[in-house]
């Protein structure tokens, strides 16, 4: 388990995420840019609704290790050719953004994600919150799931960005 490596992936699509987002206008943000597609917004949103660090300070049990799973997450999210359907808890809304809001809130969900990284026991199991067809994840893997799937919406964006 390298914290290390995980804090410089915490901070590299935090990065990626802000400056990938802050070159849209507001306008562009919430224009549908292609038929099928969400506007960058609803992505960002969808993103707001997947990614906390609220969980990582939910109820955990110290469990027997288990095969990582990390690695088969990252092998599928990863995969740009595989379409993905979002469960539903998480669909983004046709709500109006503002980049600000979304920079803003962004931000601070990787910052505190970040700390729980760099304070909490990583190898405790979430049990709060199960993956379907995963299953429950350590802190560590959750996290290493925030950064593979937010890189996978920086793909996303920036196939947006590009018809722009």
């Amino acid at each position: 388990m390298d914290t290390t490596a995980l804090v410089a992936a915490i901070d590299q699509v935090n990065t990626e995420l802000q400056q990938v987002l802050s070159s849209f206008t507001t306008e562009q943000l919430n224009t549908i840019p292609f038929q099928g597609s969400w506007t960058a917004a609803q992505v960002a949103e969808h993103i707001q609704k997947s990614v906390s660090a609220d969980i990582l300070y939910g109820n955990v049990e110290k469990r027997a290790p288990e095969a990582d799973k990390l690695e088969g997450l990252r092998k599928v999210f990863l995969d740009y050719t595989i379409k993905m359907q979002s469960p539903d808890f998480i669909v983004p809304s046709d709500k109006f953004h503002t980049k600000e809001e979304l920079l803003t809130d962004l931000n601070d969900r990787w910052l505190k994600i970040r700390k729980a990284t760099e304070t909490l026991e990583l190898d405790y199991t979430c049990v709060d919150f199960e993956i379907p067809g995963i299953g429950f994840l350590t802190r560590y893997e959750l996290i290493g799931f925030f950064v593979v799937h937010t890189t996978r919406h920086i793909h996303q964006l920036k196939n947006i960005r590009a018809h722009f």
